[in-house]
């Protein structure tokens, strides 16, 4: 099973500049276990996408298709296999 989980410029330099991320996990793959995997194989982005309680930070939004996954269930929605998953910040600004 590969997933993939695309992300923002400002998050790239914590995935060796990468776009695009494969990600390899468990047969019965959840955004929560994909985020695991993602963390373990690039550290740095674990600061920036979950909290300490491993909670999905507030400013950071996960589309699985055209649905955010706050809208679905959150970081325990179940993936297909060749799912993509594209991670938006939230910008504020005035």
């Amino acid at each position: 099973m590969t997933i993939q989980v695309k992300l923002p410029t400002v998050l790239r330099p914590f995935a060796d500049g990468r776009e695009r991320v494969e990600v390899e996990p468990s047969a019965d793959a959840t955004v929560g276990s994909v985020f695991a995997t993602l963390e373990r194989q690039h550290p740095a982005l674990r600061r920036r996408l979950t909290d300490d309680q491993g909670t999905l930070r507030r400013h950071v939004n996960v589309f699985l298709g055209d649905d955010n996954i706050r809208d679905l269930d959150g970081l325990d929605t179940k993936l297909p296999d060749g799912a993509e998953l594209l991670v938006l910040p939230s910008v504020a600004g005035g």
